[in-house]
């Protein structure tokens, strides 16, 4: 890795364990707690007080992550384990997912539980525990984790053509912002409700020079190029996650029914053009590895040289950068002066 890259902590909106309370079952009157101590058919109720705080996390060498720095809960440093995937069934039938992380302390005892709702809760409202996986888990949090264009997304190709990326082919020469023509080398697909952590990011045209509307994943990074250092970041040249950029007009949440998402692997962790925004590709790293086939994944060295110490990868600015009224359209104007 670069001497001076970073890896980038990922935020996860999360509730603490205690914001889960078990009010009929086995566990009446326990918080939510990891799989082992779980019961099916008991029903929880969220919290009329609760609210989704920020969890920093970062990728540790052995597979597992670590709390990063800039957190709102847990500490910094403390070992975070991704325990399953439970599924929850309200009183109207409606199903929704959610992940439970496990931070220890020091001695390996559990110190925090955290679920990360994949759909929304509603408080006062009853759920049943209908589903406790602990295979799927890693591959569920790999496809929040992971970066991902909609379909009818328009990807530059390597000769200037604009291509719709369900079209697109493993082989296909695309144009990379730093290395020139670069050939696909695997394409993920999945759809998925729009809910939660997997409703897109709209970006309608014109708020980055855009000449139709880009769909994303939240935490897909754009790079942007700054003729003056307007966010203060120390460097004219970006990444901004898509979800920082969120304003209620041009930047939105699109929420509602199913959404078609793609992933683009190539060897290296790469910046590409999509509906004329500069975007990355999909990142190797611990976090976004499930959501690869098996077969391909046990290919790839687990160092994966050619997706760390990607110099691009310095230049993620922190969400207190972007804290902003319309960061959008402040990116928008520095771009441009």
């Amino acid at each position: 890795m670069h001497p001076s890259a970073k890896k980038a902590a990922q935020s996860l909106p999360v509730y603490h364990g205690s914001s889960l309370t078990v009010v009929n079952g086995a566990n009446l009157g326990d918080s939510l707690s990891f799989a082992a101590e779980l019961d099916l058919d008991d029903t929880y109720e969220l919290r009329v007080n609760a609210r989704l705080r920020r969890l920093a996390i970062l990728p540790a060498e052995n597979g597992t992550f670590t709390i990063g720095p800039d957190t709102a809960l847990g500490r910094p440093g403390a070992r975070l384990h991704l325990d399953c995937c439970l599924t929850l069934m309200s009183s109207s039938g409606q199903t929704a997912e959610l992940l439970v992380l496990v931070e220890v302390d020091e001695a390996g005892h559990v110190a925090n539980i955290y679920a990360l709702p994949l759909a929304k809760l509603t408080p006062r409202m009853g759920y049943s525990l209908v589903g406790i996986d602990r295979q799927r888990a890693r591959q569920k949090f790999a496809q929040v984790a992971c970066v991902s264009f909609s379909r009818g997304t328009q990807i530059t190709m390597a000769s200037g053509a604009q291509k719709p990326i369900e079209e697109l082919s493993v082989g296909d020469i695309i144009l990379t912002r730093d290395d020139g023509p670069q050939a696909l080398r695997w394409i993920g697909q999945s759809t998925v409700r729009a809910v939660g952590e997997f409703a897109p990011i709209r970006i309608k045209a014109g708020t980055l020079h855009n000449e139709r509307d880009l769909l994303v994943s939240p935490d897909h990074r754009l790079f942007i190029y700054q003729r003056f250092d307007a966010l203060g970041a120390g460097r004219h040249e970006v990444l901004v996650r898509a979800r920082h950029l969120v304003n209620g007009d041009t930047v939105v949440w699109q929420a509602g029914g199913f959404v078609d998402y793609f992933q683009l692997l190539f060897d290296r962790h790469h910046i590409i053009f999509a509906e004329g925004i500069a975007a990355e590709t999909f990142l190797v790293d611990t976090r976004t590895r499930d959501a690869l086939p098996q077969e391909l994944s046990e290919t790839l060295d687990r160092a994966l040289p050619g997706h760390e110490g990607r110099r691009h990868l310095e230049y993620e600015v922190s969400e207190a950068l972007l804290n902003h009224p319309d960061a959008a359209s402040l990116l928008k104007r520095a771009s441009t002066r």
